[in-house]
């Protein structure tokens, strides 16, 4: 043979090997000083989209109590104040139907960057207390980002092979704790001259969120970030192969896109209104805005604590009951008119809506092919924020026309339909 064949057939081999030896090492990790650095590289990895689900719920919190102000700087009723939703809608669904066909594309990794960078620049919009048009056009190009980055933060974590569902839980708690912070520095500025430097607190978490996307991820795809921790690739045809009509064309993702739609509908909701319904049915006063707090504690609580409950009585009917129990605590909310006894039923009502998000999610990954897992997950998770614009703008639409005591049966409303809609999921792998 030549002195080129040589050569080439010397390069083959050569690769051939070392892909062997990384399958190898992929597949049994025996070296306990290889497996120690994986779990360092994993707990950096989640550390960063940690900080990426506080944000997304630091961004979730804000609104509820700086609502009031809003109304009043910009001088517009419920109807009006409620279109920074309907923006904010239009940017979490534009945001998860660009996630699948751009994500095979430009990989895990850019598209964390891209959702990231639209979070900063929306803040920076915001910061200065814009012309109302100018000001809720920030809520979408916001929403475009949120929607991403919460698509590609849930798809990365359900393809953890050890401890998911814990992962997935403490993720979704981290949210909360966001989520919880946020309304304690938000009233402090809605009662301020410089009300919307509220929102340079939010370009500062944010900014810091884009730094760790990008010193931690760099631009790396979802394989090449998993094979860092001892991840072997997964099946050709999964969320970064899989195609828009194999996500969209089956029935039980839609269930479970239409749960969580509904589910973070309430929950924002809840955060975004109760303030302004304490306010005006219960005469609370400027501490009103701790409620939102109170009511994400307890859904950051409820998350953790209430996680070897799920696992004792079963996902999928332990979520009846905690509906049932949240519907019983709206209505003493609603029936009751006791302004410390309606904030601590407002904070289980989180407490019991809390683990709902993660138990979906961790629900779909077992019965969906893994083959589409994570663009449907990205599909859920999108669409899910979008219910997080939509049932509050319907809100304050109603509580235009009807006044904000609309808003607890709504609320028993939309809960009981999420009870419905999780009866039509089924129990089973789907193939």
């Amino acid at each position: 043979m030549n002195v080129d064949g040589t050569v080439d057939e010397k390069l083959s081999n050569d690769k051939l090997g070392e892909q062997t030896e990384a399958v190898t090492a992929l597949s049994n990790p025996v070296d306990p000083t290889l497996q120690r650095a994986y779990r360092k590289r994993e707990y950096v990895q989640l550390g960063a989209l940690f900080w990426c689900m506080f944000l997304a719920g630091w961004n979730d919190g804000t609104t509820g109590p700086l609502l009031p102000r809003i109304e009043s700087v910009y001088n517009v009723n419920y109807t009006v104040v409620s279109l920074l939703f309907v923006l904010a809608c239009v940017g979490f669904v534009s945001g998860a139907l660009l996630n699948m066909p751009l994500t095979p594309r430009l990989g895990f990794g850019r598209m964390m960057v891209i959702g990231a960078t639209c979070q900063v620049v929306a803040y920076t919009l915001q910061s200065p207390a814009l012309p109302f048009p100018a000001f809720i056009i920030a809520y979408a190009i916001n929403g475009v980002g949120m929607a991403i980055q919460d698509a590609q933060t849930n798809g990365y974590v359900v393809c953890l092979k050890e401890s998911a569902e814990t992962k997935m839980g403490l993720l979704h708690a981290v949210y909360g704790v966001g989520a919880l912070c946020s309304p304690l520095v938000s009233t402090q500025f809605a009662y301020l001259p410089r009300w919307s430097f509220h929102f340079l607190v939010s370009l500062g978490v944010a900014i810091i969120n884009l730094i760790l996307i990008l010193t931690v991820f760099r631009f790396k795809t979802q394989d090449e970030c998993l094979a860092e921790i001892g991840h072997a690739a997964r099946e050709k045809g999964t969320s970064e192969h899989s195609e828009f009509r194999k996500v969209l064309g089956r029935k039980t993702v839609h269930f479970l896109a239409l749960f969580i739609l509904v589910y973070v509908g309430v929950e924002v909701t809840i955060g975004g209104w109760t303030v302004t319904y304490i306010i005006n049915e219960r005469g609370g006063g400027k501490a009103s805005g701790y409620i939102s707090s109170g009511f994400f504690g307890g859904l950051t609580l409820g998350r953790v604590a209430l996680l070897w409950v799920n696992k004792k009585v079963g996902e999928r009917r332990v979520l009846f009951i905690y509906s049932i129990l949240a519907i019983g605590l709206e209505i003493i909310v609603w029936r009751v008119p006791h302004l410390v006894g309606d904030a601590v039923a407002v904070s289980f009502v989180g407490f019991f809506l809390g683990p709902m998000y993660p138990i979906v999610m961790n629900h779909s990954s077992r019965i969906l092919p893994p083959w589409i897992l994570t663009g449907a997950i990205g599909w859920i998770a999108g669409l899910g924020q979008a219910g997080s614009a939509l049932f509050p703008f319907i809100t304050g639409a109603l509580a235009q026309k009807y006044g904000i005591e609309s808003l607890q049966p709504l609320l028993i409303a939309m809960m009981g339909f999420m009870m419905v809609l999780w009866a039509l999921v089924p129990n089973h792998e789907i193939h």
